[in-house]
């Protein structure tokens, strides 16, 4: 059973080489966290007293303007990170997807970067041997896969990345969308394969600022700023909230009658209330809620807010200098 929880969680960079002077106005933008200069050393305060439970099933999209701190909790969520303050502990092995093009080479060809790739994202030589085919026809790259990635362009990158993320079996997949380099038609083609990929995956985190995207992937969402968890809940609620406005009742009424028929069409049901921010109950969320189960129907596994087991991979992070173990699952 995969899960991840968060309890009043701080994350923490200290700035060596901020020029005071500046800093001692305490004038902050409207993007990135909290700027502490009550310390000899200045201080962001990337993340703030974050709470949050997410169990196998969910589908939560994460939202919020630039520097809002969606990236820095994903990259808690998958154990980069370590909590400066509070503790983290997951579950079940992590797929962190927050760059396309990290894990590639660009003196070698696209046959061997699918590969590596591959073995960066936790998957091993043989299952990304017995996934090129598939891969490649995905590309449309033909012949450039034998050439050294040097020579691509920047969306022919996006769409080797994207085909080998989109071929890896995760069980905590934390995406960050980052595909507006590719063409229409093609991406397009490449929404039919995450949505396919976030069937396989157990739980699914994704950063992004497309509407339709998060109406196609979510079914709840996280509304992160300042570094602050403000909101989580039903994906049309945290929407409306977030955007001013309804963007579901923008959609044709075919398709909005086709998310509304979605697994919990976006909505929890009444329940156990899950935790929101600073560890108040969040709205809905119950046994059986929306987003239960896999792609197998579920496969007979509890929905959000369902009891978890202690089977599979574990690790934790704790604040105040503590360090981070695991005792069993690799990420």
């Amino acid at each position: 059973m995969v899960s991840i929880e968060v309890q009043n969680a701080y994350v923490d960079f200290p700035i060596f080489d901020a020029k005071s002077r500046s800093l001692k106005k305490r004038m902050l933008g409207k993007v990135g966290g909290h700027i502490g200069t009550d310390r000899k050393v200045p201080v962001i305060e990337a993340l703030r007293d974050i709470n949050l439970s997410l169990a196998e099933g969910d589908r939560v999209g994460l939202v919020g303007h630039n520097g809002a701190g969606k990236t820095t909790l994903l990259r808690l969520l998958s154990g980069i990170y370590e909590p400066t303050r509070g503790k983290t502990k997951i579950r079940g092995r992590v797929a962190p997807v927050f760059d396309l093009g990290v894990g590639m080479d660009n003196e070698t060809s696209g046959y061997e970067n699918i590969i590596v790739r591959g073995l960066y994202l936790g998957m091993t030589r043989k299952q990304m041997e017995q996934r090129i085919d598939d891969i490649a026809e995905f590309t449309e790259l033909g012949d450039y896969l034998q050439m050294p990635l040097r020579t691509y362009s920047t969306g022919m990158r996006v769409r080797l990345a994207l085909g080998v993320v989109t071929s890896i079996d995760p069980e905590i997949l934390l995406l960050d969308e980052g595909i507006g380099a590719v063409d229409a038609r093609f991406l397009e083609k490449a929404k039919g394969r995450l949505v396919d990929l976030v069937n396989r995956s157990g739980m699914l985190v994704f950063a992004s600022h497309s509407d339709g995207l998060l109406m196609e992937l979510c079914t709840s969402a996280i509304w992160m700023d300042g570094g602050e968890l403000k909101q989580y809940g039903p994906l049309r609620d945290v929407l409306t909230e977030y955007k001013g406005r309804d963007p579901f009742e923008k959609l044709p009424p075919r398709k909005r009658a086709r998310l509304a028929g979605k697994p919990g069409g976006g909505r929890r049901r009444p329940g156990k209330k899950r935790p929101g921010p600073n560890g108040k109950p969040g709205p809905g969320g119950g046994k059986g809620g929306a987003g239960a189960g896999t792609a197998a129907a579920g496969g007979g596994k509890p929905g959000p807010g369902g009891d978890k087991s202690d089977t599979g991979g574990e690790q934790s992070g704790t604040g105040s200098g503590g360090g981070q173990t695991a005792a069993g699952g690799a990420q």
